[in-house]
């Protein structure tokens, strides 16, 4: 199988519903954020971020980075698809569809 399948390619995508009454509340929503995005997510939609990895083995270890980085409350979702389910949705910004943008293809150097 080929090394960039796109059956073999992953995409992890997390999803959170933080609390953010509290300054408190803010500011672990703030570090959380701040330590995916450092883990090298991008923000999708508000309280959606993504990251594109190589393989399902390098996916896993940015999943468990993501649940070292749990907060104590709220609610988070960590889903990862291949490269081909994510090519295959569809966006759109009121009535009109508009391809995904990708954060561009990650090439390993060895």
């Amino acid at each position: 199988m080929d090394r960039f399948s796109e059956y073999r390619v992953m995409w992890v995508m997390v999803f959170f519903d933080l609390p953010t009454e509290t300054k408190q509340e803010r500011k672990i929503a703030a570090k959380f954020r701040k330590d995916i995005m450092g883990d090298g997510f991008t923000m999708f939609q508000f309280s959606i971020y993504i990251r594109h990895c190589a393989s399902a083995e390098n996916a896993r270890v940015h999943v468990n980075r993501v649940k070292n980085y749990l907060p104590a409350s709220g609610k988070v979702g960590i889903l990862c698809v291949t490269d081909k389910q994510f090519g295959s949705m569809e966006l759109f910004f009121g009535k009109k569809e508009k391809p995904p943008e990708y954060g561009g293809m990650q090439l390993e150097l060895f």
